[in-house]
């Protein structure tokens, strides 16, 4: 389709959720909001479509893409399921758990979505307008975050706009995301192990309590999900972290008991920390100074998904 001077906005009511499934069904690029940011979704069975997702976000091809399906029944016609990913999805689906799993044979996923592994990051999203327009569509979608690829990702349909431009066909605003954290990653191994790609709002030690074993390091350097690039996340300017007293030159966002300009969360609570993380880093990459200091972050339970991403975003 033509794309106008900037992308449709659709509310999030059954009109605007009919339309997103249409422009999907059809090929086109819609951001859609989720519990953890805002995607960039497009029907994953095609390669235009896919092709179309990588050249809006300016995304490196090798990159592979997370698919989001409506139930854990749909996963399983595209990737390969053992007792331990069951488990997981009975516990934790929907909800911000992906898994990397075997790509079942024959199953209808473009090639791009994969980067060429024989593996598929795979996820039932809990978001009632992104499990809305699945249905809706009957297909299911590949959806990385919404945004310039290495940019701070997008928690309201706003940052999408600021960011994608025309590069995105229409945008369903469902308001602030609720997590503000994209979704924890972890891949499940043949033998009988498993690894922590990327954290997020589910805590390692939650997945631990379900599969009953430590995980073990990612050793492998390629890239097999979102998220595992050195640099991503950056707002544009130099970031320090774990900073206390900031520079007269630096936009301080603050933590408990350190104000700055603006705060994660004055009570130090960790998940309002991460809801507010990428709307005060694009508040940062706004501001008139020309660096960013943040206070320090404990590395607990969802602290550790913020720390992962701050220490990206100053990479």
């Amino acid at each position: 389709m033509e794309h106008a001077s900037k992308p449709a906005l659709l509310d999030a009511g059954s009109a605007g959720i009919a339309a997103a499934a249409r422009l999907l069904q059809e090929g086109s690029l819609v951001a859609i909001p989720t519990e953890t940011v805002y995607g960039l979704a497009a029907r994953a069975d095609r390669d235009e479509s896919v092709a179309a997702i990588y050249r809006a976000k300016g995304r490196p091809s090798f990159n592979p893409l997370i698919v989001h399906v409506a139930d854990p029944a749909a996963a399983r016609e595209l990737a390969v399921f053992d007792v331990r990913a069951s488990l997981l999805a009975d516990t934790f689906w929907p909800g911000a758990l992906t898994m990397v799993l075997p790509l079942r044979n024959g199953a209808p996923i473009a090639a791009a979505v994969t980067a060429g592994l024989p593996t598929l990051a795979v996820r039932c999203p809990a978001h009632p307008v992104m499990q809305a327009v699945i249905a809706k569509a009957g297909i299911p979608l590949a959806a990385p975050s919404a945004n310039r690829s290495g940019a701070v990702s997008p928690t309201e349909a706003g940052h999408v706009v600021q960011s994608l431009g025309a590069n995105v066909d229409a945008v369903i605003d469902g308001g602030a995301c609720a997590a503000g954290l994209e979704s924890t990653i972890i891949a499940l191994r043949s033998d009988g192990t498993w690894q922590l790609l990327r954290p997020g709002p589910i805590a390692k030690a939650r997945i631990a309590d379900v599969l009953g074993q430590p995980s073990v390091p990612v050793m492998s350097h390629e890239i097999e999900a979102p998220g595992q690039l050195a640099s991503h996340y950056a707002p544009g300017k130099p970031v320090r972290l774990n900073v206390a007293q900031a520079d007269e030159d630096e936009f301080h966002i603050g933590f408990g008991s350190v104000g700055g300009d603006a705060t994660l969360s004055a009570s130090g609570d960790l998940p309002e920390a991460a809801a507010r993380l990428y709307a005060l880093l694009h508040a940062g990459a706004a501001a008139p100074q020309p660096r960013i200091a943040v206070a320090p972050i404990p590395d607990e339970d969802v602290g550790a998904a913020i720390n992962d991403r701050l220490r990206r975003a100053a990479a």
